[in-house]
């Protein structure tokens, strides 16, 4: 009797190369990972687009994508404060008696992780706002040549 594992997709190799190439913070690009898989661009693309309709990859521009985080169902959070300046921490059944100094240690360390959060959605905000404004550039640039062109 042999031992054989079922053969693993080319979504799945794609999927893991894409992996990689993130915890290695780098840009996971159409061409990239047709050169790592060795696989035709026409299947990369194929598979790519397998993966964004299920949810597994994000396509954050033309050609670049990211791997979707997976989480987790989130489960219900609840603080209470005590009047002797305790916090009760409630993160689904584990339960968290912090006392004062380190309510505002924890405090500090998710104000931290906001600000990133915040600095993160400005930039993706800022990019989109620029690919809206040099689409409308190249709008106006090309009416402009059309009207430098036209018999007045």
């Amino acid at each position: 009797m042999t031992n054989t594992k079922p053969a693993r997709s080319t979504a799945e190799d794609i999927f893991e190369a894409i992996q990689g190439l993130q915890v290695r913070e780098q840009i996971v690009t159409r061409e990239t990972l047709a050169e790592m898989t060795g696989l035709k661009q026409s299947i990369v693309d194929d598979r790519l687009a397998h993966l964004v309709d299920n949810g597994r990859i994000h396509r954050v521009q033309r050609g670049v994508f990211v791997p979707a985080v997976q989480h987790r169902p989130a489960r219900a959070i609840s603080r209470t404060l005590c009047p002797d300046g305790t916090t009760v921490l409630e993160v689904g059944d584990d339960v968290l008696h912090l006392s004062p100094s380190e309510s505002r240690m924890l405090g500090e360390v998710m104000a931290g992780s906001s600000q990133q959060y915040a600095a993160i959605e400005i930039g993706h905000e800022s990019a989109r706002v620029n690919a809206v404004l040099a689409g409308q550039v190249s709008e106006v640039r090309r009416e402009l040549r059309q009207l430098q062109g036209a018999d007045w």
